[in-house]
């Protein structure tokens, strides 16, 4: 009987290296493909930086990885459906005063429904990624759930891929640590072992996004002028730009008090940002959009975590699906527009949305 065989996504990096490996220790076939998602070369004239997880070191990494095992490898252009899906929504996320989450929308929109098309044509049963997270079959259903390495979890940026999806997914590092995972790469002599973590927005060099706006959308981002700074619905001053600030910022606002203001809101439609002392950060509830559920809606548990952060710990919530309404037992900081927010239930995956508006 012919092994199932498996697409692993290889960026290159230590993670997806081991995520191959440990596909071959559960006795699938594997081919490794590395999803080039940025091209410089779309852009003629253009100082952008090669992508962190799309460049010749990462794809020859992954490459080395793959022959080490004797394991087809392939570079696939995903570049046209990556700007068209999450690049194009960053910028207008930013442009409309929001913060958005680029790893969310890639991985809902491009790496999961791409990478099974791809699988699709190529005759594979699976898909496998090096995220840390798990993927649990009971009683006939797959569930989400997150990985047992509470520093690494990131179940946070899967909510959003289509539920039907879970049963062709293969996660191997959901229960390892990131230590093992790094001992496991050095002890098998794999040759991204020691490659450095990024933290970055793959298609953000040095994570400046400012400085990436302007150089992807100048237009639009020389249309966008100072500003006022309000607060208590009074001008207290001018900013250089609202795309400038994120909700909850403190330092570089450009006014000064004895006690410090943090950035409440942003309103680019008025072009003003309203700041506040840290008390007028809180939300009790926010609004939710774009909402996908992993399991079953109709039958939420009555006891429902939610994060609003990919780095902050879940806090209880209870959701109104009718509004699309999300209340905190206890009074959040800094809820985002344009962030997800993500349901648990202990240590399951519920779904998640998009934050449309906190309710102070």
């Amino acid at each position: 009987m012919p092994k199932k065989r498996v697409l692993v996504a290889m960026s290159g990096g230590v993670d997806s290296s081991v995520a191959l490996a440990k596909i071959l220790e559960m006795g699938y076939e594997a081919i490794g493909i590395t999803m080039k998602l940025w091209d410089n070369n779309k852009f003629k004239g253009s100082q952008f930086q090669e992508s962190t997880c799309c460049g010749i070191e990462e794809i020859t990494g992954a490459k080395l990885v793959c022959n080490h095992y004797g394991v087809s490898h392939y570079t696939m252009d995903f570049s046209d459906s990556f700007i068209e899906e999450v690049v194009e929504n960053f910028v207008d996320e930013y442009i409309a005063g929001r913060t958005p989450n680029p790893c969310v929308r890639c991985n809902s929109f491009v790496k999961w429904d791409a990478f099974l098309q791809k699988a699709d044509e190529l005759g594979a049963d699976f898909i496998a990624t090096g995220h840390y997270a798990q993927i649990i079959k009971k009683n006939n259903n797959y569930n989400l759930y997150k990985g047992i390495d509470g520093k690494k979890d990131q179940s946070y940026v899967l909510w959003g891929i289509p539920q039907h999806t879970l049963a062709r997914t293969i996660l191997p590092l959901g229960n390892m640590t990131k230590p093992e995972v790094r001992a496991y790469a050095k002890k098998h002599n794999l040759a991204t072992a020691m490659v450095p973590e990024s933290m970055e927005i793959c298609f953000v060099a040095d994570n400046d996004y400012k400085k990436f706006l302007n150089q992807y959308a100048p237009d639009k981002m020389k249309k966008i002028k100072s500003g006022d700074i309000l607060q208590n619905n009074e001008v207290i001053g001018k900013h250089n730009g609202y795309t400038q600030y994120t909700i909850g910022q403190r330092k570089g606002i450009g006014v000064t008090y004895p006690e410090p203001r943090y950035v409440k809101s942003i309103d680019s439609e008025s072009n003003t940002i309203t700041i506040s002392k840290k008390e007028g950060l809180y939300s009790i509830g926010c609004n939710v959009s774009n909402l996908n559920w992993l399991v079953d809606n109709t039958k939420l548990p009555d006891n429902i975590s939610v994060k609003i952060r990919y780095n902050t710990p879940e806090v209880d919530g209870s959701i109104i699906l009718d509004d699309k309404k999300v209340d905190f037992i206890s009074p959040q900081l800094s809820v985002t527009p344009g962030q997800s927010i993500v349901f648990y239930n202990g240590e399951k995956v519920l779904g998640g949305g998009i934050i449309e508006k906190p309710i102070k």
